[in-house]
C-alpha cells in the first residue's frame, strides 16, 4: 500500500473519531434554553363530578412554598418536593412531577372531588370528598350540597356521602337539591331548589331507588298540582309517597 493512502486512511481514522466524540457529547448535553426553566405545564385529570383545582391554582399553591420553577436553574428544581408539596394539600389526591430537556417542569394532578360541605350541630365545617374523605376548607366557597343537623365525621364518610353521589349521578338532581339535612334519628332531609316543600328520604339507604320514584311523582303529580301545594313530601317507604298539604 502505498504512503498516501496510509495517510488517508488514517486522516479519515482520525476525522471519524472526532466526530463520534463530537456527536455523542452534543446530543449528551442539554440544550442552553434547558438550563432554566421556561415554562410549567399542569394537566388536572378529569373527574365526574368535576373538581375545583384549576391551573392557577395549582401556580398560586407553588408560589406560597415558594418552589415556582419558572426562572429557576434546571439542575436547582427538586422534582421530589414539589411532589411532596402538592400532595400535601387536601384538595389534591395524588401529584407528579417531571423535567423535561426542553427546560419545562411538568405537573400531573389527580384532585379529590368535594361532593358536600358539612356544617353540623356540632360546630364541625369541613368538606367530603366523593370517597368519604374528610377535607379540610379549601379557603374559598366550593358549589357543593350542604349538609347540615347531627352529622358525625363516621356518618358523612360511612352514610352521608352516599347520597350525595346518588345526587351528583343524575344531572336532574345535581341541579335541584341544595341541602341535606340530618335529624337525630339519622333521617335524612332534603331540600330542592325549585318547589316549596320538604323532601324526606328517611334512613341513607336505597336513595337511588328513592330519587326514582320522587322523580316520577314531580313529572306526574306535581306537574298537574302544582310545585308549591306540598309543604312535606316522604318517601321514606318503600311502594307509597306521603305528601303533607300546606296549611292556608
Amino acid at each position: 500500500m502505498s504512503n498516501w493512502k496510509k495517510i488517508v486512511i488514517v486522516t479519515l481514522n482520525i476525522v471519524i473519531g472526532v466526530y463520534l466524540v463530537f456527536a455523542m457529547t452534543s446530543f449528551n448535553k442539554p440544550e442552553q434554553r434547558s438550563s432554566v426553566c421556561t415554562a410549567v405545564q399542569v394537566s388536572i385529570e378529569h373527574s365526574d363530578p368535576e373538581g375545583f383545582l384549576s391551573e392557577n391554582d395549582v401556580c398560586e399553591m407553588l408560589g406560597d412554598a415558594h418552589l415556582m420553577p419558572v426562572g429557576r436553574p434546571m439542575d436547582h428544581i427538586s422534582v421530589r418536593k414539589i411532589t411532596e408539596t402538592l400532595a400535601a394539600n387536601d384538595l389534591i389526591e395524588q401529584a407528579q412531577c417531571y423535567k423535561t430537556q426542553a427546560g419545562h417542569v411538568c405537573i400531573s394532578i389527580r384532585q379529590r372531588v368535594p361532593v358536600l360541605r358539612v356544617m353540623a350541630d356540632s360546630g364541625a365545617d369541613y368538606y367530603v370528598d366523593n370517597h368519604g374523605t374528610t377535607i379540610k376548607s379549601p379557603g374559598y366557597a366550593c358549589n357543593v350540597i350542604v349538609a347540615t343537623g347531627a352529622i358525625s365525621p363516621a356518618y358523612a364518610r360511612d352514610s352521608l356521602v352516599g347520597v350525595a353521589n346518588e345526587i351528583l349521578a343524575s344531572q336532574f338532581w345535581k341541579n335541584q337539591v341544595v341541602q341535606l339535612n340530618v335529624l337525630g334519628d339519622g333521617t335524612v332531609e332534603m331540600v330542592p331548589r325549585v318547589g316549596d316543600h320538604i323532601v324526606c328520604l328517611g334512613q341513607p339507604v336505597g336513595i337511588g331507588r328513592k330519587l326514582s320514584r320522587l322523580l316520577t311523582f314531580y313529572r306526574e303529580g306535581l306537574s298537574q298540582a302544582g310545585w308549591n301545594r306540598y309543604s312535606r313530601i316522604s318517601v321514606e317507604f318503600d311502594n307509597q309517597i306521603v305528601c303533607k298539604r300546606k296549611k292556608k
